[in-house]
């Protein structure tokens, strides 16, 4: 199937992990020129060559914390690319820990990279695409707002913040042909939630592989997913097809969320 993005330019935060690199290749696959953010040049280089010399990219390396930089990235790829069409919003995860006794500073600190970041980028991409009439907003999330996810809550907490942005956002420019809309990816084999596993192993001094396979056989679909099978579902929703779609939360679970 055409997406109908050829031509379009996108912004894939995380572009050097496993959702935002997996993202990406599709997006450009489709004729789409990205934008490669992330926080280690050497990964988005390497993607930036796994691409090939049809596809256009650029590599911009972003680190999210800084909110100063926002304007100054997104002029480099209007200059370098075009205006921004496709918004990928993917911070990565914030470190491990309880919901008590969390320093202030860390969850301020969290709140910047997580979610203030996400808002101001998005705030500076889009007047363009009110100009022009097509946008499309995707944020990236995880299976924690729904059932919050036990030493997980920063994530838990901010994450839902992102989710309240979204659904009002959506409502706010629905009228002007931009769709905003939020991913929730279950257990999809990345670093992340390789190094998830791994902490929980030695918390509970158990082996790895016992640890995955149990958490694996909780999944009805009885595997963990892989990048390639988010990206397609943050492919359609960045698509022309997907114009009618917005403030809507897409699981990408393999089944594992039991609520409705």
């Amino acid at each position: 199937m055409d997406l109908g993005i050829a031509g379009r330019v996108a912004l894939v935060f995380g572009a050097s992990g496993g959702l935002g690199g997996a993202t990406a290749r599709l997006l450009a696959a489709e004729g789409a020129a990205v934008a490669l953010a992330g926080r280690d040049r050497s990964a988005l280089e390497t993607l930036a060559s796994d691409l090939g010399s049809e596809a256009k990219s650029l590599v911009l390396p972003w680190d999210l914390s800084d909110l100063g930089s926002i304007d100054a990235n997104v002029t480099v790829i209007e200059r370098s690319l075009g205006p921004v069409d496709i918004l990928f919003n993917n911070s990565g995860g914030p470190p491990m820990g309880g919901a008590q006794g969390m320093k202030s500073e860390v969850w301020i600190q969290h709140f910047q990279t997580m979610v203030a970041s996400i808002i101001a980028v998005t705030d500076r991409v889009l007047p363009g695409m009110k100009q022009r009439r097509w946008g499309r907003v995707i944020t990236t999330t995880s299976s924690g707002i729904i059932a919050p996810l036990p030493n997980l809550a920063l994530s838990n907490a901010l994450r839902l913040a992102l989710v309240g942005w979204s659904k009002t956002l959506a409502r706010e420019v629905a009228h002007e042909c931009i769709t905003v809309n939020v991913v929730v990816p279950g257990r999809i084999d990345t670093k992340r939630v390789r190094a998830l596993d791994s902490a929980r192993a030695q918390r509970e001094q158990r082996p790895l592989a016992e640890v995955q396979a149990e958490s694996a056989a909780s999944i009805p679909i009885g595997r963990y997913g892989e990048p390639a099978e988010f990206a397609a579902a943050v492919a359609f929703l960045a698509s022309a097809h997907a114009s009618y779609v917005t403030g809507s939360l897409l699981r990408v679970d393999g089944g594992l969320i039991p609520s409705l």
